[in-house]
């Protein structure tokens, strides 16, 4: 297993090792100990999995304390550009994101502390997208920022995506007081 630091460097690149043969391939998605040492040492309290059609856009998600979640996503099937938004008031990256691309072929995951806003874009049909939570939900502290926010100036690489409701109806990143 392979960790890199991005531009946040509290935001981290995992790269499983894969193993391919004739019959297809393996790898470990999650191992306690490896992601311990990597310094990813969290219990893990909850697993979700969404499935979305090209072109959905979901987020940007979090939730306050004391159910604030950090979370390690990656995509099972088809590919996502992944997007986490450093919402952290003392960070000299707050309002800053990182993007990457999530897929069943790079087989990628990306870990997110508690403190930054997530969201992706599905870039294929039926894309099946997994995320595993150190805490579970709380609808009463879920939060969603505005997705295409121009203070954040996010490159989604797409006009027009599909988006909730909710998501449409999001907090402005300028009105936004962030809890972290």
């Amino acid at each position: 297993m392979k960790i890199t630091k991005t531009k946040i460097p509290d935001l981290l690149i995992v790269e499983p090792e894969v193993f391919y043969d004739q019959r297809g391939y393996f790898y470990e998605s999650y191992n306690k100990k490896k992601f311990t040492l990597a310094g990813i040492g969290y219990e893990f309290m909850q697993d979700n999995q969404s499935m979305s059609k090209k072109n959905v856009l979901r987020g940007l998600h979090f939730q306050k304390p004391p159910f604030a979640q950090s979370k390690l996503v990656r995509v099972i099937n088809g590919s996502v550009l992944d997007v986490a938004v450093d919402i952290r008031k003392k960070s000299s990256f707050y309002g800053k994101y990182v993007s990457i691309v999530l897929s069943e072929h790079n087989k990628l995951m990306f870990w997110i502390p508690q403190g930054f806003a997530h969201g992706f874009l599905s870039i294929e049909d039926d894309t099946i997208f997994s995320y595993k939570c150190t805490q579970t939900y709380n609808k009463n502290s879920e939060h969603t920022i505005l997705w295409n926010d121009s203070n954040l100036n996010i490159d989604w690489e797409l006009a027009n995506p599909i988006v909730s409701e909710k998501d449409k109806k999001a907090t402005c990143f300028k009105n936004f007081i962030s809890p972290f």
